[in-house]
């Protein structure tokens, strides 16, 4: 597939100068709290910044500015990134810094392949079973509407993933949800790039599709509408590799 990816390396003394233009005024000082250290809170700081794409792939993230702009030592951040470089979302190269990491279409699709799989069969499951609560997804979904209705896009990708959460709770099997949990991690930069709110009133039907096929025990059709609801991630991944190439690695 070719994506255009190969690029001339940049000049360190240009990248420090681009670094050094970029105040990182999307990162706000990390204030105390009672749970977690202040390297999980600088993990999710840097974490949020490259799904929302306000660090973007291909840019180097300059520690320093960083630190600055968290009111934090380097080591927390440090940790972070290398927190973040074992997720994939950085890349650690000798002698030049930390980049952050295109999205590998490679991964993407594998862990599209895993979703569809596990969480069609999640859903066929729970449809066959007589005494499953309703309560906590329709909670969810009631939810979902008021989101949309607030044009609450931050709100619905939190319930949005929440209704996923609940599938995976009523199943009640560990090992599912963790091979489950892991694939939808993967796929999180890219979600977010693609939730506009057209994209979502959309999800919120297919959420209702699923739950509808769940309520009246059709466990083949609650199969079939989470695998066209996964589809959907995937025409849309076709359509971003076509209108921005430069976000994505073959890889």
């Amino acid at each position: 597939m070719g994506l255009g990816l190969e690029r001339q390396q940049p000049n360190l003394t240009d990248m420090a100068e681009d670094r050094t233009g970029s105040e990182y005024a999307f990162l706000q000082p990390l204030v105390p709290e009672a749970r977690g250290s202040t390297t999980e809170r600088a993990y999710r700081a840097l974490r949020d910044a490259i799904v929302l794409r306000q660090l973007k792939p291909g840019e180097y993230v300059d520690k320093n500015l960083v630190c600055e702009r968290l009111g934090v030592s380097r080591f927390p951040v440090s940790e972070a990134l290398g927190r973040l470089a074992a997720q994939g979302f950085v890349e650690v190269l000798p002698q030049r810094g930390t980049r952050v990491s295109r999205i590998s279409l490679k991964d993407v699709r594998q862990n599209l392949l895993i979703r569809r799989a596990l969480e069609a069969e999640t859903v066929m499951e729970l449809a066959r079973r007589t005494d499953l609560s309703m309560a906590r997804i329709d909670d969810n979904l009631a939810a979902q509407r008021d989101a949309l209705a607030n044009a609450d896009d931050a709100r619905y990708y939190d319930l949005d993933v929440e209704f996923h959460v609940i599938l995976q709770k009523e199943l009640d099997f560990p090992r599912v949800t963790t091979a489950t949990d892991a694939a939808r991690a993967g796929l999180d930069r890219f979600r977010r790039m693609i939730g506009s709110m057209h994209r979502l009133t959309h999800t919120y039907e297919e959420h209702q599709a699923i739950a509808e096929a769940i309520r009246s025990g059709d466990g083949e059709a609650a199969a079939n509408a989470m695998r066209l609801h996964l589809d959907a991630v995937d025409n849309y991944l076709t359509e971003f590799t076509r209108a921005d190439p430069d976000l994505f690695s073959a890889e």
